[in-house]
């Protein structure tokens, strides 16, 4: 395990047991090749991993997304990480909660905390450096002066990169149990919902507005993976270097309510989505959000296209 025992202050809140980052996702999909060239278009790093792949920001060293070969695509599991002098709390919380403990899936250590969410959606609490940020992103609103062009030739755009992974929206059959679920048992805050449709929780040792979101659906499953970007720009740009590759199907440019980040949503092969984000609502850890029920119509987005009409169909429980 990683010792993060002598993480400063600053970065947790002090007295509070939480989990402090999503660590990496798991899904299983039907063609690690193709798998592979999409999350690669979208400017990730997909590197072999045996007969698996992890999926890494450009040149980065920490797997924020782990894809195993299966007969179809399925939502594997989500890890936490949690700090070295939280372990025995969070084993002494589960046993409260009378929260039975499972053997690491294949291919994993045994250094974890395994279980399940009240979905079956299987949970992993690791001890490691913290990966969610301590401050709020970079965003570059970019211009120039007078006399000057501001847009590059086409042909000599860098390609976009993500700088790490925002957070991941799962489907949950109760959101009301979702949210007693991640807040009691891992230590999650609510910053904000939308009546029993969606639910957005940040980490209490400082987070952007939401590392998990949970959408209503007929059963468990992956809505998204969000990775973080500059720029408004980048967005845009991230969303040509897709279309031109051919996955041009999606949502965006628009901007959300709820944590206020500007987006575009690709469409993956299998049905879910990679969203391109930029400049989240931050919450650190010194600060109480407050959070709130919104109206369907005041929580979606606040200006861009209307989504597709099956942007929230869970695909994983039709096939």
């Amino acid at each position: 395990m990683t010792d993060t025992s002598t993480q400063v202050q600053g970065q947790r809140r002090p007295g509070v047991l939480g989990v402090h980052s999503v660590d990496h996702f798991a899904i299983t999909v039907p063609d690690l090749a193709k798998a592979s060239q999409f999350y690669s278009t979208f400017g990730l790093e997909a590197r072999a991993e045996g007969n698996d792949l992890g999926l890494y920001t450009l040149g980065g060293t920490h797997r924020w997304g782990h894809l195993q070969q299966g007969t179809r695509k399925k939502f594997g599991h989500l890890s936490f990480g949690i700090f070295a002098d939280d372990l025995a709390a969070f084993n002494t919380r589960l046993n409260q909660l009378d929260i039975a403990r499972l053997a690491p899936p294949p291919g994993h250590d045994g250094d974890g905390i395994w279980f399940t969410d009240p979905d079956g959606i299987l949970i992993e609490l690791a001890v490691k450096a913290k990966s969610s940020p301590a401050e709020k992103s970079v965003f570059a609103a970019l211009s120039v002066p007078a006399g000057v062009a501001g847009a590059p030739e086409r042909s000599k755009v860098q390609l976009v990169h993500p700088r790490r992974l925002s957070h991941v929206a799962i489907f949950t059959t109760d959101v009301d149990r979702a949210v007693k679920f991640y807040t009691t048992t891992l230590g999650m805050r609510l910053s904000d919902r939308s009546r029993e449709f969606v639910a957005f929780m940040h980490g209490a040792h400082g987070s952007e507005h939401h590392m998990i979101a949970v959408l209503k659906s007929n059963g468990p499953g992956i809505h998204h993976c969000s990775w973080d970007i500059g720029s408004v720009n980048e967005i845009g740009l991230g969303a040509m270097q897709m279309a031109v590759k051919g996955y041009a199907a999606g949502w965006g440019l628009g901007r959300h309510v709820l944590g206020s980040n500007y987006f575009h949503y690709v469409r993956d092969p299998w049905g879910s989505y990679c969203e391109y984000s930029a400049d989240m609502d931050y919450i650190p850890p010194s600060a109480d959000w407050p959070a709130g029920d919104h109206a369907p119509e005041d929580s979606m987005f606040l200006w861009g296209p209307n989504p597709p009409a099956d942007f929230v169909t869970n695909f994983e429980t039709t096939e």
